[in-house]
């Protein structure tokens, strides 16, 4: 069985016309005080991320920013994907040291042995029952940062202010969509149709971005908002992995005037910049077995660039 025989988990997100669409998740349970939620309890929870996945980093940025990660604890799996999925080989003997388990899998064959898809993170667990919590990538921050309103830290930013959580909405839905996974519409696509297709509308959508960013400091003005911290996680994995194994190869953030300077904005703010871990996130997407079979890796090389050392550099952007 060859290596790309072995990770076929993607081909059930694979469209007839060769379009790649994200699987939907299984834990939705809301956070409440209804008896069909989930209480909402300090010291209860865990969330799993993987350090690379930008749908986890935008919820660990979430938990820092507003003081979360005092009542939720953090665990991170390990950078490969094996025929089983995420491994938690970060810790000692490849367990997690709260939930125990040596598998992510194991969370979701917990809740249905015969799960059919792919174990994904992020993900908050139930330490108590060892049950999965809640994994929807989409509303997960925006749920951090109403339900968990009480157990923000005092001079927690408010990252979703009512004013403007309609326009918030909107803008994450085009960022989700068209950026978030739309770097993977682009690189798991199976046909030069779909591929083509999802090119354009990523590229499309990041020009929109670019003019966005022309005269205000973020996306919402003077202010550091969830849609922010979304577009971040895209934008801080482009040009090292997207660029280089998804052929989103039109442009680097880079090579766009406004979206470097406001990357690096964000990335030198406290909280967010220091979630980022380039060496984890390039050998994740270089090295992961499953990566490698599908991209042709076969002598597992690593990129020696671009250099990092770049994001540290003056952005400007405090001069609006």
């Amino acid at each position: 069985m060859s290596e790309f025989e072995k990770f076929k988990t993607f081909s059930k997100e694979i469209q007839k016309d060769g379009s790649f669409i994200q699987q939907d998740n299984i834990f939705t349970k809301k956070f409440g005080d209804k008896l069909d939620e989930w209480p909402i309890e300090p010291n209860r929870y865990r969330l799993i991320w993987m350090p690379a996945c930008p749908h986890s980093h935008k919820v660990v940025i979430v938990l820092k920013l507003l003081g979360l990660d005092k009542v939720i604890s953090i665990g991170a799996a390990g950078p490969y994907r094996t025929e089983k999925g995420w491994v938690f080989s970060l810790d000692k003997d490849e367990r997690d040291p709260i939930l125990g388990i040596h598998y992510l899998s194991d969370i979701y064959e917990k809740e249905n042995p015969n799960y059919p898809g792919r174990p994904t993170v992020p993900i908050i667990v139930d330490t108590i029952t060892g049950k999965g919590v809640n994994n929807d990538n989409f509303n997960l921050t925006t749920i951090l940062e109403t339900a968990w309103a009480s157990y923000h830290k005092e001079d927690a930013p408010d990252l979703y202010p009512v004013e403007l959580r309609e326009e918030i909405d909107k803008l994450n839905k085009i960022i989700y969509s068209d950026i978030n996974t739309g770097v993977y519409k682009v690189g798991f696509a199976h046909t030069q149709g779909a591929y083509e297709r999802a090119y354009d509308k990523l590229f499309e959508t990041l020009d929109k971005f670019e003019e966005r960013l022309e005269n205000q400091r973020y996306l919402f003005g003077d202010r550091i908002t969830d849609s922010d911290i979304r577009l971040y996680t895209t934008l801080v994995r482009f040009d090292s992995v997207y660029y280089q194994i998804f052929r989103a190869n039109r442009n680097r953030i880079v090579d766009y005037k406004n979206l470097w300077d406001y990357a690096r904005d964000l990335h030198q703010t406290p909280g967010i910049g220091d979630t980022t871990d380039f060496d984890f996130i390039k050998n994740s997407y270089h090295l992961s077995p499953h990566l490698k079979a599908l991209f042709g890796n076969i002598h597992s090389l690593l990129p020696k660039g671009p250099d990092l050392s770049v994001w540290n550099k003056p952005h400007g952007r405090d001069r609006f």
